[in-house]
């Protein structure tokens, strides 16, 4: 009887243990409204380097589903590097930040929450509108971060 390395069998285990994670991830928060907006949560030990990377990442890839500058983002950030970075993210791109969820009534709002979870070694975002949901992993290092997989896009009708 032949036997196969062990190495060979865990390969398919992990890639389908980070696309079942990924999975999960991104399913999360799908009835997301307006009046539902969640609170965002971020680690704290993300480096303010990799959190503005990752940051500046995602709301280019977002600005490209939904303009950019185009409306206000209603947003509740946590007080961690990365929420930090994605406020100022945005901002970059033009867009007004507000946290309270008022604004005059001719305002185009976008509720935007997200997530940043730590898996098996990278670190994995997600950020979601009442229209569209990104995700994407992370290898994260002190000095910054760098994409480990393919942008997720979902989109709801």
């Amino acid at each position: 009887m032949r036997t196969f390395p062990l190495y060979l069998l865990l390969r398919p285990i992990r890639a389908l243990a980070t696309a079942f994670t990924l999975t999960i991830l991104l399913s999360g928060c799908q009835s997301m409204g307006t009046d539902g907006l969640v609170a965002s949560n971020a680690p704290p030990d993300i480096s303010g380097p990799a959190a503005s990377a990752i940051a500046g990442d995602m709301v280019s890839r977002l600005a490209e589903q939904i303009g950019p500058g185009k409306a206000t983002v209603t947003l509740i950030p946590d007080t961690s590097p990365f929420g930090q970075a994605l406020e100022a993210a945005l901002k970059g791109w033009g867009y007004a930040v507000v946290a309270d969820q008022k604004t005059d009534s001719g305002t185009k709002v976008i509720p935007l929450a997200y997530v940043v979870l730590p898996f098996d070694g990278q670190v994995l975002v997600r950020l979601s509108t009442d229209n569209v949901e990104l995700g994407r992993a992370y290898n994260v290092t002190p000095g910054g971060a760098t994409p480990a997989s393919a942008l997720s896009l979902m989109r709801r009708g």
